[in-house]
């Protein structure tokens, strides 16, 4: 299943190529969303397996995003590692009366140093719009959380060819508001919905031409910042195929969601061998 054309044509295409050609400021970044998964032990379990397995890592960054009660637990158990940890989502005001909700600071308190904002599952299956999504990494900004911010297309999104147009409106409608300063610290995740927890994913080309198309995105605007920014792939990232996808150009590391949560296969996907 092939991907609609460019936006922009030529202007925002990067051609596929090996990682070595790659900017150096782009450190490859492995991530594990460990969702609405595992007991509080068994969250620092697996923390303290990853911690064993990863102890040497010099070359790139790793982080896990556990579940809210788990975050200062799991932050303590990899302390003087090299993983770091993050939330999975942050409310856009700092407190008050919202009962469910986490904020930055909170977290950041907790000892978190990156957040997730715009997940799929949280635009689809809580409703969050790209209004709301913007908030969020603004708030996480504040408090220098590092965010990841994730985009993507449906399966009718894709079918119908507007992959593209779909991206960049995610894009533009979070980061435009932010600083070129601000856009530094910000992480970007293309996650097709429709590969999500489903086994599929999409080809090594299929990403990179959709990861060019943000790096282009990202260069309008910001410059030389937005040709710095990490692009992650996420959906069905698994050790089988990781290898493949790291040796894409404009894909600077994975968003894992359930093979994070086995710590032989995520340490298997951080030390990936670029093809």
């Amino acid at each position: 299943m092939g991907l609609p054309p460019p936006l922009r044509a030529q202007a925002i295409r990067t051609p596929t190529g090996s990682r070595s050609e790659e900017n150096p400021m782009r450190r490859p970044f492995i991530a594990g969303n460990w969702k609405m998964n595992l007991l509080l032990p068994e969250a620092v379990r697996l923390a303290g397996d990853l911690r064993e397995r990863l102890r040497d890592l010099s070359d790139r960054d790793v982080a896990v995003f556990p579940t809210f009660v788990a975050v200062e637990a799991v932050a303590r158990a990899l302390e003087e590692s090299p993983i770091q940890v993050g939330g999975q989502t942050c409310h856009p005001e700092d407190a008050g009366a919202f009962t469910g909700e986490i904020s930055a600071p909170i977290l950041a308190s907790a000892g978190a140093s990156l957040v997730i904002v715009g997940h799929s599952e949280r635009r689809h299956v809580f409703g969050e719009s790209d209004a709301d999504v913007a908030l969020r990494l603004q708030a996480a900004l504040r408090h220098r959380l590092r965010p990841v911010l994730c985009v993507g297309e449906t399966l009718e999104e894709r079918e119908s060819g507007r992959t593209l147009e779909v991206v960049e409106r995610q894009v533009r409608s979070a980061l435009e508001p932010v600083a070129k300063d601000g856009l530094a610290a910000v992480t970007l995740a293309y996650e097709p919905v429709w590969a999500i927890g489903t086994g599929k994913v999409a080809t090594p080309e299929q990403a990179q031409e959709v990861h060019a198309a943000i790096r282009g995105m990202l260069r309008d605007m910001g410059g030389a910042v937005g040709e710095d920014m990490r692009i992650l792939y996420g959906g069905s990232v698994k050790a089988s195929n990781v290898d493949g996808l790291m040796a894409m150009t404009d894909i600077d590391g994975a968003l894992v969601g359930g093979a994070s949560l086995d710590a032989d296969e995520f340490a298997r996907i951080v030390r990936f061998e670029a093809m």
